[in-house]
């Protein structure tokens, strides 16, 4: 399958406060986000034109860039304004949006106090996560060989750059074995998230999900909890032992990207998709207006 490489698309992107061609959206070489990982950013996507809790989104990147220590300098006003017009000016009815902050390249070292934090935002086509087949069936994921960090480790409370190395790492390795992705545990052997998504175990007819307490409360798992409790489900927050998934009845991920997607495999725990995963699905893309 040939890819079309993201360097090289017509359209626009909104960078440093104007929209400008999409092949000159372009940074040096020695800028400082790049040697240490001192990014924030979001994935977010738009349903018929309208961004899925996009002012929340926002306001998260403003808290991530606050937690690693500058400041954005551009308001959540601003930024929603940039996003609105940017999803206009592609045509895409439904698309995947990538609003990013960084530090700049006027100093170059673990210091860099007087570096400029520039922000960009991209839009582009992304279909369902998975195919048809897997969101049937669900997708195999391998244990991670890399924990979640303590929040006393890392920022654990920001959507940062630095972050997703080890998830990369663990992803890549998954996807040569064959699995489509990997779970990973926390710093205490606890189960915790996937690559790029958060978990919910069904057992006993209720939905069980780890307590976010050394990684993102992602926006999908909130709705989710959300969408549960309306239907009088009663949702678990909780520490969870990877070995519960032998009792456990069904798995499903939830994310921007992933949005809602049944597990048919962790390492050796087998399960299969579900009414519960079914359900939770069919309401995520009718809250989001899929």
């Amino acid at each position: 399958m040939s890819l079309v490489p993201f360097d090289d698309r017509d359209g626009e992107i909104w960078m440093d406060g104007k929209f400008v061609p999409w092949r000159e959206a372009k940074l040096h070489v020695l800028t400082h986000g790049l040697h240490y990982a001192s990014a924030v950013f979001e994935g977010e996507r738009s349903y018929n034109g309208k961004v899925f809790k996009s002012r929340a989104h926002t306001e998260r990147l403003h808290r991530s860039a606050e937690i690693v220590g500058y400041q954005i300098p551009y308001s959540v006003d601003a930024i929603e304004e940039a996003k609105t017009e940017l999803v206009r000016r592609t045509g895409f009815k439904n698309c995947y949006i990538r609003a990013i902050a960084w530090r700049g390249s006027e100093m170059m070292g673990v210091s860099a106090q007087n570096n400029t934090i520039h922000v960009a935002i991209a839009a582009w086509e992304w279909p369902s996560y998975f195919s048809p087949e897997l969101l049937t069936n669900g997708i195999r994921l391998k244990w991670a060989k890399y924990r979640r960090p303590a929040p006393d480790t890392a920022p654990t409370a920001a959507k940062a750059s630095g972050l997703y190395q080890i998830c990369t790492i663990s992803k890549h390795e998954a996807e040569r074995e064959g699995f489509q992705d990997a779970m990973m545990l926390d710093y205490r052997g606890l189960l915790a998230e996937a690559t790029g998504a958060n978990v919910f175990l069904v057992q006993n007819g209720e939905l069980h999900t780890p307590k976010p307490d050394c990684f993102l409360n992602g926006l999908t798992r909130q709705t989710v909890i959300e969408l549960a409790q309306r239907r009088q489900i009663k949702v678990v927050e909780r520490a969870i032992q990877p070995e519960e998934l032998a009792k456990t009845d069904e798995v499903f991920l939830v994310g921007s990207a992933a949005e809602v997607t049944p597990v048919g495999q962790i390492g050796d725990y087998k399960f299969t998709p579900g009414p519960m995963t079914r359900q939770m699905r069919e309401d995520y893309l009718k809250e989001v207006g899929a």
